[in-house]
Formats: C-alpha cells, sequence, structure tokens
C-alpha cells in the first residue's frame, strides 16, 4: 500500500497554507522562470516584500497579478478591435 506525498516528498507540490512565498515559489505557482519573477517583482508588477534581508512575495499577489494581466489583455484586445 502505498502512502500519501508529503511536502517533503514532492517539493513541487502547493502549500496552501503558506501566507509568504519564495521567489522560486511564486514562479513556479506561475509557471516562469525566477528571472522572469525577479524582473516582474523589479518593475513593481508583481507585489514583494522584504523579509530581513529576504524578497518574499504574498500568496495573494500571485491571483492579483493574473487577474491584472487577463484585464489588461482583454483591453488590449478590444482597443485593437
Amino acid at each position: 500500500m502505498e502512502s500519501a506525498p508529503t511536502p517533503l516528498s514532492n517539493p513541487h507540490r502547493v502549500d496552501p497554507t503558506l501566507v509568504l512565498l519564495t521567489v522560486e515559489e511564486a514562479a513556479r505557482r506561475l509557471s516562469i522562470g525566477r528571472t522572469t519573477c525577479f524582473a516582474l517583482i523589479r518593475t513593481g508588477e508583481l507585489e514583494s516584500i522584504p523579509v530581513g534581508g529576504l524578497r518574499r512575495v504574498p500568496a495573494d499577489a500571485i491571483p492579483e497579478f493574473v487577474t491584472r494581466r487577463r484585464l489588461s489583455h482583454r483591453t488590449a484586445a478590444v482597443q485593437a478591435a
């Protein structure tokens, strides 16, 4: 009988209890690279906060970013039509 996977046995598993994500975790959730994620943070498109000497992305910033991108894409498509 197989045991259920644990967060340690599957490092790509999303932990819904996390409030702050590392840049790598945020990038993984967005299916983008780490460098692209840092670029989005640098331009202010993706919210992040400093925690000591670390940079963290609030978990709720991910769906907010996606919503803003979807709206801007829709607006651009309507204006182009």
